[in-house]
């Protein structure tokens, strides 16, 4: 006859349903920490630009030095600092951050709900009234760069203040920021955490184990991946005229309307896997895109990246093509430390760019190891 357990033991057994919510409530957690970080770099990034601007006002309000050097400070500023910098800090940058401060002198008066992003369209409306509009209505509606782009391309609050029917007005404007299109940059985690694979970070890993794993812990692989994501193939072959090539894992995603497909490379990226991906997404679309689906999203789930290499190639500002890292283990304090100071200056890199079929089956491939 079996022993009987004791209560302690008993006690120890896993409920399914408690560990569940608890991975739910974790997720979740982890998921609302990533966006407090995302918001704190805006708000750090905001205060950097107003802090250049208000340096160059005040240098220039010095008088002699405003003479000595005249049109050329802002170009010989950005070449000193792009250099120890990198970009974000070119002429045409710090022109705006100039602007800025001319702007909202008040630093203290500055709002944490706006971007940079945010902040260098309302530069664009030249009243100081219709400015501050914008701005408080931006954070009561919520809108996003996108959004404000668009209410002030279409003279929103002129035509409000000239409207008898301002009720129609607004309406307008709602229906029309609701069809503004989700863009995939918002879609794209970087880095993708993995670790509920059970795996370890030992340097060398089968690119069919690391498929075989997200498939076997799919549930947890779609949380990962966030909103809109749905399954719809693994090894989904993709041909030529005389090749066949064989897409690792393809979902849709029905907010953004359209394929995504994955690469899996437990390796550091290389120029080959980009235009390999390139050529994959090109493909999909031709061979596999509805007529209702939006360009097919393409990433690259890698070991590691060179932020390099991502510049120079057509990664660089793509609307489809993406590269992101995955980390099979949860990061230390000092690794979001560092994850933190990296995604900061990512984010001051975009500021210099910124002023947007018949189905054929399955083949199994042939395990390949990657060192």
């Amino acid at each position: 006859m079996k022993p009987k357990r004791s209560a302690k033991n008993k006690a120890l057994q896993p409920v399914p349903r408690r560990f569940d919510s608890l991975l739910r409530e974790l997720r979740s957690f982890i998921t609302e920490s990533r966006n407090s970080i995302l918001r704190a770099v805006d708000v750090a990034q905001v205060r950097t630009c107003w802090g250049v601007g208000r340096h160059i006002v005040e240098f220039e309000q010095g008088g002699a030095a405003r003479a000595e050097y005249g049109a050329k400070l802002l170009p010989r500023l950005a070449e000193e600092l792009t250099a120890d910098f990198g970009k974000g800090f070119d002429a045409s940058n710090l022109r705006y951050m100039r602007l800025f401060y001319l702007a909202f002198p008040n630093c203290d008066a500055l709002r944490h709900e706006l971007s940079w992003t945010h902040y260098r369209t309302l530069l664009r409306v030249e009243d100081t009234a219709a400015r501050e509009w914008y701005a408080k209505e931006t954070v009561a509606q919520n809108w996003s760069s996108r959004a404000l782009d668009r209410q002030v391309g279409r003279l929103y609050y002129e035509r409000l203040l000239s409207s008898n029917d301002r009720k129609a007005v607004r309406a307008e404007a709602e229906e029309k920021i609701a069809e503004l299109p989700p863009s995939p940059c918002e879609f794209v985690r970087d880095p993708v955490l993995l670790e509920f694979l059970g795996l370890q970070e030992t340097g060398r890993l089968l690119e069919t184990d690391l498929e075989q794993g997200l498939i076997d812990h799919l549930q947890a692989f779609l949380l990962e991946l966030g909103k809109g994501f749905a399954f719809v193939a693994r090894q989904m072959r993709v041909s030529t005229d005389t090749k066949d090539f064989y897409i690792d894992l393809v979902f849709y995603n029905y907010l953004l309307k359209c394929f995504v497909i994955f690469d899996l490379k437990p390796n550091e990226l290389t120029h080959g896997d980009i235009g390999q991906m390139d050529m994959y997404v090109r493909m999909f679309d031709e061979q596999e895109r509805g007529p209702g689906d939006n360009p097919t999203v393409g990433i690259i789930l890698c070991a590691a990246k060179d932020a390099s290499m991502v510049r120079f190639s057509v990664l660089h500002g793509s609307e489809q093509l993406f590269a992101t890292r995955y980390k099979l283990v949860l990061p230390t304090e000092d690794e979001l430390r560092i994850e933190l100071i990296r995604e900061q200056r990512l984010l001051e890199g975009r500021m210099a760019s910124q002023a947007m079929p018949q189905k054929k089956g399955k083949s199994p491939r042939k395990k390949k190891t990657i060192a």
